[in-house]
């Protein structure tokens, strides 16, 4: 059976796309930009990373997600008044998760979805230089590397008989961190041994074999991307 490979197979949005959401999430749920009047993009910009995990089939996270960010978010509502420290504290901690989560929740889905080499074709279309494109390549395998790395690990002692709720916490934390941290400093290494072998380095246009462009849907983001700044734009003008 001969098997061909279609160059026209893309995820949902287009790597270019993923980063001006990525890039306008940070400016108005992270940084809260506009307050008040931006509460519709907020929300939107809140909820859409949901629906782009629903859109590439990641059911699991996405009710995860949802559940994280209403548990905290109404938790947080619920501690306003007559606070003692602790509580005080509690409710800082959940303002933070609700205005970062929503931004880590696309992060994952950026990095799950997002082949290297779409992402390194892009980056030349947008001609971003080497040297910010092949560290953040080598970031895109390092963090689901280090995630099956740690599964193993776990696995490993697991069999062995070491459980995160034995009565020696400090052992089984020991157990799971120092091989951790020891094989992230072997996975970089040779993450960036592969991406020198790859030509990464060479300074010299690459080809790549996936075809990226813009559909409906990565028109229909950074229109609604556009807006927000827009509409951001005008309430700073007329407030």
């Amino acid at each position: 059976m001969e098997y061909r490979l279609d160059r026209n197979v893309r995820s949902f949005l287009d790597p270019r796309t993923k980063l001006l959401l990525l890039f306008t999430g940070s400016v108005f749920v992270v940084g809260n930009a506009g307050e008040k009047w931006m509460f519709v993009f907020y929300w939107i910009l809140v909820y859409l990373p949901v629906l782009l995990l629903f859109a590439e089939k990641e059911f699991k996270a996405g009710f995860i997600a949802i559940a994280i960010y209403l548990g905290s978010f109404y938790a947080q509502m619920a501690l306003q008044h007559d606070l003692t420290a602790v509580e005080s504290a509690l409710a800082l901690m959940l303002y933070i998760i609700t205005k970062i989560f929503p931004t880590v929740v696309l992060a994952r889905y950026i990095v799950k979805s997002t082949k290297v080499s779409e992402f390194l074709t892009a980056m030349n279309r947008l001609h971003v230089t080497d040297k910010l494109t092949i560290p953040i390549s080598v970031i895109f395998r390092f963090f689901p590397t280090v995630v099956e790395e740690s599964r193993a690990i776990n696995d490993a002692m697991r069999m062995r008989g070491i459980e995160m709720g034995a009565k020696k916490a400090t052992e089984a934390v020991e157990y799971r961190m120092v091989p951790l941290i020891a094989s992230c400093s072997i996975i970089g290494e040779e993450l960036s041994a592969a991406a020198m072998t790859r030509g990464l380095d060479v300074g010299k246009k690459r080809s790549c074999i996936w075809n990226i462009s813009f559909g409906v849907p990565d028109i229909a983001v950074i229109t609604l991307c556009l807006s927000a700044f827009v509409w951001w734009g005008i309430g700073r003008f007329f407030v």
